[in-house]
């Protein structure tokens, strides 16, 4: 008997047998460390980590029983506002559990105990959520990517992703902090340029950033991501890491970490680190997420993508085919703030149109597969870097494994991307809303509540965008009216 066995994650078999000893391993390290502060995160509906700092000698009690947390942190949009009405009736999502803005529960994972680079007197841990008492929800986004990756096991199948994510690197000039700059959503800091950029991949522009990107890397190495290469990118101050390839639970880990610790490290370096994709600055290139996929069989192993001959693989084709009919609807995913969608410009290697290509970097997707190469994949670079990579992962999978079970066809891959006859992608997050709200195959996949829940979110940016004033309409029309 151990001293968590018989809590109500024990009782509820929440954990089992292997996890309870992971637990106390964790409580053991946390004690040989002489750690102080144990924080417990989870990662809300914007991808962002979310939680409190335990004392090192609560966490036990963590374990044993949850800790809770405030329900409304899953019904605010992204300037932190609580869009749902919890007061009013309830909010029309969670079956009257998430009424008056009541608690929640975080199921502490053991196997992502770290201990943070940057914080080496702090341990950390990534939270499963729950309801009160104990039951499943369907708003935990973790959850729902592991619910998916465990449906495309069922079909004897397994999924293989590889990141490659742009962002920028700023000087602080001002962080914005005199009591006016406070508020839903507060200053964003005023910063100069970390390089001037326009020198893609020369060794004197990564040789400015060198202290930085240095920085970042040894503290997501130190997090125990697997860093590939770290690139400079075209645009000034403009950086890419990659990853090495990974199941998908672990690679929507790697990036929730991988943009945390870049931003915490830079914080500390007075810079700023930025994962919007296209920030509202002179010169500035929008920054992208490429996201590369395979599928492998469970039993053989096998590369189902790799092709035997000339064409696509039957797997590939259907995969491929299931993106397609969905990048509409899931842009919403992919690309949900209203900032991304000023990224879809043609020949600017970034997609606008729905469509895929061999080895073609203007098409939505790249197709990567020829006879032989074990590393057969594709590319999808719909995807901005504030995606949420557990919902986003959850739904190229839904989608990708949709168009195999229904033995669906790729179109023939074009040539020209930007000049094909090939459907828009979305221009807007209200088009991108309009396309999810009318798709029949989310509410099926997933349950009605949760493209319900994430739908609402995101209309409550796109109203706060559509009745603010832009600088735009200041410049064309106050001088001329």
């Amino acid at each position: 008997m151990t001293r968590l066995a018989g809590g109500l994650t024990d009782r509820l078999g929440l954990y089992d047998a292997a996890r309870l000893a992971a637990a106390e391993d964790v409580l053991a390290e946390v004690e040989r460390r002489g750690l102080e502060t144990v924080r417990l995160s989870f990662v809300d509906q914007h991808g962002i980590l979310r939680g409190k700092a335990l004392t090192a000698g609560a966490l036990a009690s963590a374990f044993r029983s949850g800790l809770a947390m405030t329900s409304t942190l899953l019904l605010k949009d992204t300037s932190h506002r609580t869009v749902f009405p919890v007061w009013q009736g309830g909010p029309g999502v969670g079956g009257g559990l998430l009424d008056g803005a009541g608690d929640i529960l975080m199921i502490p994972d053991p196997a992502t105990f770290r201990v943070l680079p940057w914080s080496p007197h702090s341990g950390w841990m990534l939270c499963d959520l729950r309801y009160k008492d104990g039951s499943a929800m369907p708003f935990c986004t973790r959850s729902l990517l592991a619910s998916e990756t465990a449906a495309l096991a069922r079909q004897g199948m397994a999924a293989t992703f590889g990141l490659e994510v742009e962002f920028h690197i700023h000087r602080v000039t001002d962080p914005r902090l005199a009591h006016t700059d406070a508020g839903l959503p507060g200053a964003p800091p005023e910063t100069a340029l970390y390089a001037q950029g326009y020198q893609y991949l020369t060794e004197t522009r990564y040789d400015e950033m060198e202290p930085a990107l240095d920085a970042i890397r040894r503290a997501a190495q130190g997090l125990g991501l697997a860093v590939r290469s770290v690139e400079i990118e075209f645009g000034p101050s403009q950086a890419e890491v990659t990853f090495d390839p990974a199941d998908p639970m672990t690679q929507a880990q790697t990036m929730v970490l991988f943009r945390w610790a870049a931003r915490e490290t830079c914080r500390r370096m007075g810079l700023h680190a930025s994962f919007m994709c296209r920030p509202a600055l002179p010169n500035v290139l929008p920054s992208g997420w490429h996201l590369h996929q395979s599928v492998r069989d469970i039993d053989t192993g096998e590369n189902l993508f790799t092709p035997r001959g000339e064409g696509l693989t039957d797997t590939a084709s259907g995969w491929i085919a299931g993106l397609l009919a969905r990048a509409a609807e899931t842009c919403l995913i992919s690309t949900p703030t209203v900032n991304g969608y000023k990224r879809y410009q043609p020949f600017q290697l970034a997609p606008d149109r729905i469509q895929w290509g061999r080895d073609n970097k203007g098409a939505m997707i790249r197709g990567l597969m020829s006879p032989g190469d074990g590393a057969s994949r594709i590319e999808n670079r719909v995807a901005e870097p504030a995606a949420n990579p557990f919902l986003y992962f959850a739904a190229q999978i839904a989608a990708g494994r949709d168009g195999v079970a229904r033995g669906l066809a790729a179109p023939a891959p074009v040539e020209d991307p930007y000049c094909s006859d090939a459907v828009l992608l979305p221009r807007s997050l209200g088009a991108a809303l309009e396309a999810f709200g009318a798709s029949e195959f989310w509410p099926e996949a997933w349950g009605p509540e949760v493209p319900r829940w994430l739908a609402t979110l995101k209309r409550a940016e796109w109203t706060r965008y559509l009745d603010t004033v832009s600088e735009w309409e200041q410049r064309e029309y106050y001088g001329l009216y």
